[in-house]
């Protein structure tokens, strides 16, 4: 790329006069401004801003507009940079401004070997801000070429907290109370919708249109294109039936097998491979089985979508898909250990290991039938593992019950998503 120094000019001061404009609303951010960070995630989910609200940050603390410098590497205008082409820009800034700035990369994973330039960046001391849409960017070899230097921040959609913070609702225990009603009707947004930041300002049929572009986005550019995939038909069949199996356990064996009866031809170690570039992107999350022996860890596996919206895409009867779904998302953003447990005679949805809880998840658990099946599997699992906590999470139940001395508690997702917030 042979960049205009004139335009480079002109870009890092038209960002500083578009990052003081910034509309925000405040996230929780658990950093610190003398750090460098990596913030990744799934496209939309927030990145960009966690960089507007760090650079609100310090410019309430004191700092210049003039020490800011943010490049997004998105930005047309940027098209084809190169490794080589990084220098030139601080170069430019350095023409400009006499200060050693904050520099804030958006997109960084655009320009290839840029983690070169970010430790060289790190070793010289400046403070780095750095997002990226590529979960390749958390692998260990990443790790050893940023030699420790950056700590790793997930951005992640809102919560239901914040969907209810950003629509003027409170949470505090008077509010839970007496906005009861209005908290449990936008839950049933949240819950088919999800919580992509952007879509809160799409209205009716428009929210669906939105999320299937994203979708779109993320399908071509984060994994076809990004990972030259030649079978795309494969990848399209494999993540739709990813989406209606996010309450079963899949081998990479089995899914193969599906794929290839639908006419399309692949192999085991393929599937392994596609889901491992579906993970990097931030599509999908997986978790293991906690009674199965090793290689049966790496194989079988529940996967889930990392967005509750972007799930509904596939689904024509959602409703118990998307309250595991939700769960699982839920334990994610919390960055809470979890896995399932499945034998031959005990199956539990979910299973906290280091807080010993054990989560059946339950549409509804009014049918007699339904209470005796998903009580026994707590209670199966509570004797092998002394468990501190068993939960039946459901639609709209809430109770305490005790099956044959497991005391189990029975709660409503809107409020336990809002307590695992908390």
């Amino acid at each position: 790329m042979s960049i205009n120094k004139d335009k480079v000019k002109e870009v890092i001061l038209e960002n500083q006069r578009f990052v003081q404009s910034v509309h925000l609303f405040r996230r929780s951010i658990k950093i610190q401004l003398n750090f460098n960070y990596i913030f990744v995630g799934i496209r939309r989910a927030g990145k960009s801003f966690y960089l507007f609200q760090c650079i609100h940050d310090l410019l309430a603390e004191g700092h210049k507009i003039e020490e800011i410098l943010y490049f997004n590497f998105e930005d047309d205008r940027l098209d084809g940079i190169e490794l080589a082409d990084l220098d030139l820009l601080l170069q430019c800034y350095g023409e400009m401004f006499n200060h050693k700035p904050f520099v804030f990369l958006d997109e960084i994973q655009n320009v290839v070997g840029w983690e070169k330039f970010a430790r060289r960046l790190a070793d010289n001391k400046y403070s780095v801000f750095i997002t990226g849409s590529n979960a390749k960017m958390l692998s260990k070899e990443m790790a050893t070429v940023l030699g420790g230097r950056f700590l790793v921040q997930n951005v992640f959609p809102f919560s239901f907290a914040e969907h209810l913070s950003l629509n003027g609702i409170s949470t505090d225990p008077v509010s839970l109370i007496r906005s009861k009603n209005e908290i449990v009707r936008e839950f049933e947004t949240y819950f088919y919708n999800g919580g992509l930041p952007e879509l809160h300002y799409a209205q009716g049929a428009e929210k669906r249109l939105w999320l299937s572009n994203l979708y779109n986005k993320i399908y071509f550019g984060d994994l076809i294109s990004r990972y030259k995939i030649r079978n795309e038909r494969a990848v399209k069949l494999l993540i739709k039936k990813i989406a209606e199996s996010v309450k079963q356990p899949s081998s990479y064996t089995r899914l193969a097998n599906i794929v290839s009866s639908c006419g399309t031809k692949v192999k085991a170690e393929t599937v392994a491979e596609y889901l491992n570039y579906a993970e990097e992107a931030w599509l999908v999350f997986h978790a293991e089985n906690l009674s199965a022996k090793l290689s049966k860890r790496e194989s079988v596996k529940k996967y889930y979508i990392t967005d509750n919206g972007i799930l509904n895409l596939f689904l024509t009867d959602p409703n118990t898909s998307l309250l595991e779904n939700l769960v699982a998302v839920t334990l994610l953003r919390s960055e809470t250990e979890f896995c399932f447990y499945r034998s031959a005679d005990c199956e539990v949805d979910f299973v906290l290991p280091e807080e010993k809880t054990a989560i059946q998840v339950c549409y509804s658990i009014f049918d007699d039938e339904t209470r005796k099946r998903e009580f026994s599997a707590l209670h199966s699992l509570d004797r092998r593992y002394e468990l501190k906590n068993c939960l039946v999470i459901s639609k709209d139940a809430e109770e305490t019950a005790e099956y044959k001395g497991t005391q189990i508690k029975i709660l409503p997702a809107w409020k336990w998503v809002l307590e695992k917030h908390n």
